[in-house]
C-alpha cells in the first residue's frame, strides 16, 4: 500500500479525538506498536530475541497504516555519526508518505549509561551515581543525554533502572542504582529532570519489583508481599512519577505472587494512573506481551496475551506487533475485546507524540558531536566522585617514585570500564570493530599520574575462566607475582567484564549463582599477596563481591563500579592523590557469598541474633567510603515543632575538616520507629547533603525532617524526606553556599 498523507498534520492535543474517530482499527493497533530495524544476526541483545524477531517481516509490510515507534533505529548496529540523522530521516520519511495519516513513529533508544550508539558518550554505570551521592550531577548527565536525543531525533530514552539492589547474584546489580528506595528515587527523579528538560522523554523501568526474583535469576519468579512491594520496591517508581512526570513507564518480566505485571492491572492502572496519576505510556518490556503465552503460560495464545496485556494497561507492544496486531485484530472484530481498550491506549500514545514533538518538523544538525567535550566531562567528575576507598592502611596516596607494578584483567581494559549497556560491550559488531570512543585505561591513566615511577605492568589472567586455558592462566599469574615481587607497590586491578546473557561475569542474563570474583583472579590476588609487596586491591565490577578473603592482608581496597570513559583517569586520580576520594557504597559489601539477598533495610530479625549461629552483618556497610582527611561531627541538635503527623523535625549538626587538605563529606541522616504496629527497619536513610570542605573548615548542615519520614518507606519519600537543608560556614554567618543534597 503506497498512499500520501491526506489529513492535516496532528500537531495540537485537541486533534487527537479527531484523529481517533476517523481511524480504521488497523490504523489504530499500527500506532500500538513499535518495530525493531537493522537488527545484528550475531548474538542475542535481548531475551529470546531471534525467536521472537522470527515473524517479524520488513518495514513495508507494516507502514501503509502507520507506526507507534522505531525501536533502536540507531543503536542496533554501528552507525558513523556522519550518516545518523539521514538514516533515520529517511526511515521516518517513508513512514509519513506511506500513511494515510502521516505521523512519525516515536523513536525510542537505550540510554542507560549514555544514548546508546556507536561513538557516544558512555558514561558510569548506575550503581556509580549511587555511590557518588551527587543528584545534581547526575542531572546534568541526564541533561546531556536529553540534548543528544533531542538533536538526533530521538524521541524517547529507554532509563533509569529504578529496581532496588536485592540479591548480587543477579546479572543486572550494575543497572540499579542502590539498595535504599530513597536513594534511588531521588538520583533517579534527578536523572528523568535532567533528560527530559529537553523536550524529550524518559522511561521508568522495571515497573515493578523486577530485581525481586528468585535466586537472583533473570525473569524468575518474585515471592513478596504486598507490604514490601508498596514500601520498598514501589518507592522510587512512585516518586519519580509524582516529582518529575516521565514520559513513559516500561512494565517488567517479574510475576509477583503468581501474575505477571504485564498482565496486572491492579498494577499497571489502578496504582500507576488512578492513585499515583501517571499520564504518559506504559510500554512493554521487549517481547513481555507475547511472554504471558511463552514465558508465564497464563496465555493460550498471543491473541489471549494480548487481551490480558491491554486490559491490565500496556499500551505499546515492544518491539514487534506479534501480539497487538492481528492476533489483538481477530478478538476485538469476534466481540472479545472492547475496542474502547484500544482506543484508550491510542489516545495515550497520540498525546505522547504530540508533546515529545513527533509529529512536529523541526530543524536538525546534519551531524552531532556524540561525544564533546562537555559529556567527557560530566563522565569524568561522577567517576571522580564514585570512587570508594573502602579501606587504607596508609599507604594511599601513592608516593611517586620507584617501581610501581599494575596487573590484573582490568588494569589495561577499555571494556572493562564500561557497563553491560554501553554500545562497545551491548552490541553485537563485526570483529575488529574500534570502540568507537577514547577510553584510557588505568594503566594509560597511572602512567600519567606517576610521570616520576617506574611502572610495570603483567595481564595475570581473565575475568573469565573460560576465556583461558590453565597453563595459560598460570604462567600469566605467576609473571604478575614475579612484576609484583620486584616493586615497591602492586596495584592489582580485577572485576568484572560486562555482557549479555553469559557472555560476561555481570549484565542482562549473566547471573551467578556463586557471587565471589569470577575466574581465578582470587588465585592472582592470593599470588601477588604471597610476595610481600604492599597490595592495593582495586575492584572494577558490576556487582559487590565478599572482600573478607583479603581485607586485612592488603595494604588498601578501594571500589569502583563500571566508572566510564573517564573511570581510567578516575580511578589513577585517587591512587595518585589528585583526587580525594568521596564515594560512599550505595550497597552492602557482604562479608560472604552465602549472605545473599541481603540489604540493610531489615528489621531486628533480619540481623544477628542469639537465636542464629549466622551473622549477616556486611564487611563494608551501606554509605561507608574514606577519604585522605578526616572529619569530625559536632553540636548535634534535634528540635521539633508540634510532634504530630504534619508536624516537622530540625536536625542540625556542625561538620568540620580535621585533616590538612579539602575534601568532600557525605552526612547521611537515618531514622529509625522504635515501636511500631508493624516491624520497621533498625535504620532508614531520609537524607543527606554532600559537603566539600577546606582544610579547617567547618560547616553547618542542617535538616528539616517531616514526621511522617517515620511512617514508612513510602510516605517519607513522598513527604520529601528530609527537606529544607541548608548548610552554612563559619566564613560566612550571614548567607550560605550551595549544596549539592539528598532531597526530592
Amino acid at each position: 500500500m503506497t498512499t500520501s498523507a491526506v489529513h492535516r498534520p496532528l500537531t495540537h492535543q485537541d486533534q487527537v479525538a479527531e484523529v481517533i474517530a476517523e481511524m480504521t482499527l488497523d490504523e489504530k493497533l499500527a500506532q500500538l506498536i513499535g518495530l525493531w530495524l537493522h537488527v545484528s544476526d550475531g548474538a542475542d541483545v535481548a531475551p529470546m530475541q531471534h525467536e521472537m524477531l522470527s515473524k517479524v517481516r520488513d518495514l513495508d509490510y507494516y507502514i501503509g497504516h502507520g507506526l507507534g515507534q522505531l525501536t533502536r533505529p540507531l543503536g542496533s548496529r554501528v552507525v558513523a555519526a556522519e550518516d545518523m540523522s539521514a538514516s533515520l530521516d529517511g526511515i521516518q520519511q517513508q513512514v509519513i508518505n506511506k500513511s494515510r495519516f502521516g505521523i512519525p513513529a516515536l523513536a525510542h533508544e537505550e540510554i542507560l549509561t549514555g544514548l546508546q550508539l556507536y561513538g557516544a558518550a558512555t558514561y558510569p554505570a548506575p550503581l556509580a551515581w549511587g555511590a557518588s551521592w551527587d543528584p545534581e550531577l547526575i542531572e546534568q548527565m541526564g541533561r546531556l543525554i536529553g540534548e543528544s536525543m533531542q538533536q538526533l531525533g530521538i524521541h524517547l530514552g529507554l532509563a533509569p533502572v529504578l529496581d532496588l539492589v536485592r540479591d548480587h547474584r543477579w546479572g543486572r546489580v550494575e543497572e540499579c542504582i542502590s539498595e535504599d528506595p530513597y536513594l534511588v528515587g531521588v538520583i533517579g527523579t534527578s536523572y528523568v529532570r535532567g533528560v527530559q528538560s529537553n523536550g524529550v522523554g524518559a522511561t521508568l523501568k522495571h515497573f515493578l519489583a523486577y530485581s525481586g526474583s528468585q535466586a537472583g535469576r533473570n525473569l524468575a519468579p518474585v515471592h513478596a508481599g504486598r507490604r514490601e512491594v508498596l514500601e520498598q520496591f514501589a518507592v522510587p517508581f512512585e516518586m519519580a512519577v509524582k516529582l518529575a512526570r516521565p514520559a513513559s513507564v516500561m512494565h517488567s518480566y517479574a510475576e509477583i505472587d503468581g501474575t505477571p505485571v504485564a498482565a496486572d492491572p491492579e498494577l499497571l492502572t489502578e496504582l500507576l494512573r488512578n492513585q499515583w496519576g501517571f499520564e504518559g505510556t506504559v510500554v512493554a518490556d521487549y517481547f513481555g506481551v507475547a511472554f504471558l503465552h511463552t514465558l508465564h503460560d497464563i496465555a493460550e495464545g498471543t491473541a489471549q496475551a494480548a487481551a490480558l496485556a491491554l486490559r491490565a494497561g500496556v499500551d505499546v507492544e515492544l518491539p514487534t506487533g506479534n501480539a497487538y496486531l492481528e492476533p489483538l485484530k481477530e478478538l476485538i472484530e469476534a466481540g472479545q475485546v472492547d475496542i474502547a481498550l484500544v482506543d484508550r491506549a491510542l489516545e495515550r500514545v497520540l498525546r505522547q507524540k504530540v508533546e515529545l514533538g513527533v509529529t512536529s518538523a523541526a530543524p536538525r544538525p546534519a551531524q552531532v558531536d556524540l561525544d564533546p567535550p562537555a559529556a567527557r566531562e560530566i563522565a569524568r567528575r561522577i567517576g571522580e566522585e564514585s570512587v570508594v576507598l573502602l579501606s587504607n592502611t596508609g599507604i594511599l596516596p601513592l608516593h611517586d617514585g620507584g617501581t610501581v607494578a599494575v596487573v590484573g584483567p582490568n588494569a589495561d581494559s577499555a571494556e572493562g570500564l564500561l557497563g553491560n549497556y554501553s554500545f562497545t560491550n551491548h552490541v553485537d559488531v563485526p570483529e575488529g570493530t574500534p570502540i568507537g570512543i577514547s577510553v584510557p585505561t588505568i594503566l594509560d591513566a597511572l602512567r600519567q599520574e606517576l610521570p616520576g615511577s617506574t611502572v610495570r605492568h603483567a595481564f595475570g589472567c581473565t575475568v573469565r575462566a573460560d576465556q583461558q586455558d590453565e597453563e595459560s592462566a598460570l604462567r600469566g599469574i605467576a609473571e604478575a607475582a614475579e612484576i609484583a615481587a620486584a616493586a615497591d607497590v602492586a596495584i592489582v586491578v580485577v572485576g568484572d567484564r560486562a555482557g549479555l546473557f553469559g557472555r560476561g561475569t555481570s549484565g542482562e542474563g549473566s547471573d551467578t549463582d556463586n557471587p565471589v570474583l569470577p575466574g581465578r583472579q582470587g588465585e592472582l590476588v592470593d599470588a601477588v599477596l604471597a610476595t610481600g609487596t604492599p597490595v592495593v586491591l582495586v575492584l572494577v565490577t558490576g556487582r559487590p563481591y565478599p572482600l573478607s578473603r583479603w581485607s586485612g592482608r592488603v595494604a588498601a581496597l578501594v571500589q569502583s563500579f563500571f566508572p566510564g570513559e573517564e573511570g581510567g583517569p578516575a580511578v589513577a586520580g585517587v591512587l595518585s592523590g589528585r583526587i580525594n576520594p568521596s564515594g560512599r557504597l550505595p550497597v552492602s559489601l557482604p562479608f560472604g557469598s552465602g549472605a545473599h539477598p541481603y540489604f540493610y533495610l531489615t528489621p531486628r530479625l533480619g540481623g544477628l541474633t542469639p537465636i542464629s549461629a549466622i551473622d549477616p552483618a556486611p564487611e563494608f556497610p551501606f554509605g561507608h567510603g574514606l577519604s585522605y582527611t578526616t572529619f569530625a561531627r559536632s553540636a548535634l541538635s534535634v528540635t521539633a515543632d508540634t510532634w504530630t503527623t504534619a508536624g516537622t523535625m530540625q536536625v542540625t549538626a556542625q561538620v568540620t575538616n580535621t585533616g590538612d587538605r579539602a575534601g568532600a563529606d557525605v552526612v547521611q541522616l537515618y531514622v529509625r520507629d522504635e515501636y511500631a504496629s508493624v516491624t520497621r527497619p533498625m535504620r532508614q536513610l531520609i537524607g543527606w547533603a554532600r559537603v566539600e570542605l577546606d582544610a579547617g573548615e567547618s560547616a553547618e548542615v542542617s535538616f528539616e525532617v517531616p514526621a511522617l519520614a517515620c511512617a514508612g518507606l513510602a510516605r517519607a519519600a513522598l513527604a520529601g524526606g528530609a527537606r529544607g537543608v541548608h548548610v552554612h560556614d563559619r566564613r560566612d554567618r550571614g548567607g550560605g553556599r550551595p549544596l549539592r543534597a539528598g532531597c526530592a
